[in-house]
């Protein structure tokens, strides 16, 4: 079912194009990713589609109601690059401040519960780690039951058990809820259990699909082979099943090997190219 549609969508400043005849279109329930290099973008895309700036041209709806809808603010949860909670406020404060917001906030005890807030609640936001304020940026955006979220390299600079931790529980309310989800991110790992990636470079999507179709059509399976006599040989393979016959046929000559999926990152290399940008 589709949920938010993005159709001939453009953002110019001054002379030029940072977002260019772009569609998309979103799904309920889905987890779906952008990526693309530094200036790709992907923060004007969420910029407009929270919002935040509005577009020189093109056309968002979600729900059948447009970004200046008050009723679409009220709909959405939104985790920027940078937070914009109050670094001199407690984070009771800060997040019973959004609550009041809202006719129907969600339960904040629940929130507390999920992000391990109860240790931090009365400490003054400026004074947390970046784990710690990440999860506070997380459990505000999710004070008003929001049916999209958007996170905005929500996890940059974060610990592998942070990150974890996070993930873990936004997973867990996609399952509850059906909560549907949009992420910038450069942790392409992340990327893939998506739902649907859109790939943004210089303004443009230039590919766009799911995570196994996009890795099958942009990425190659390497299966490297050791033979007993010391030499070794890289083979492009379709798949597993074809990795395993090809093991079968050498298991007399071969010492070891290694099998290497496609994955996101290489998608990412090969569509973008290796440049530092």
């Amino acid at each position: 079912m589709k949920l938010l549609q993005a159709t001939s969508l453009t953002k110019k400043f001054q002379n030029k194009i940072a977002v260019d005849n772009i569609n998309l279109t979103i799904n309920k329930g889905d987890f779906v990713v952008f990526l693309g290099p530094n200036g790709a973008g992907k923060s004007t895309t969420i910029n407009m589609l929270t919002g935040i700036i509005q577009p020189t041209s093109g056309q968002i709806e979600f729900d059948e109601k447009t970004t200046i809808n008050r009723e679409y603010r009220n709909k959405i949860g939104v985790v920027f690059q940078s937070s914009v909670l109050d670094a001199n406020l407690s984070v009771k404060d800060n997040i019973m401040t959004r609550a009041k917001m809202y006719n129907k906030p969600t339960q904040i005890q629940l929130l507390i519960n999920k992000f391990n807030l109860e240790s931090i609640w009365k400490q003054k936001y400026g004074s947390l780690s970046g784990g710690q304020r990440r999860r506070v940026d997380i459990a505000r955006a999710l004070v008003n039951n929001p049916e999209l979220l958007f996170l905005d390299e929500p996890s940059t600079g974060l610990d592998i058990q942070t990150r974890t931790a996070i993930w873990d529980v936004l997973n867990q309310l996609r399952h509850d809820t059906g909560l549907t989800i949009i992420l910038t991110t450069h942790y392409l790992e992340e990327a893939q259990t998506a739902d649907y990636v859109y790939i943004i470079d210089q303004g443009k999507i230039i590919a766009e699909d799911t995570v196994s179709k996009l890795q099958k059509q942009y990425t190659k399976n390497i299966l490297t082979l050791y033979y007993q006599n010391g030499e070794s040989k890289e083979l492009t393979v379709n798949d597993k099943n074809q990795a395993i016959k090809i093991l079968s046929d050498n298991s007399q000559a071969i010492s070891d090997f290694e099998y290497r999926p496609g994955t996101m990152n290489d998608v990412f290399m090969n569509l973008t190219g290796k440049e530092i940008r």
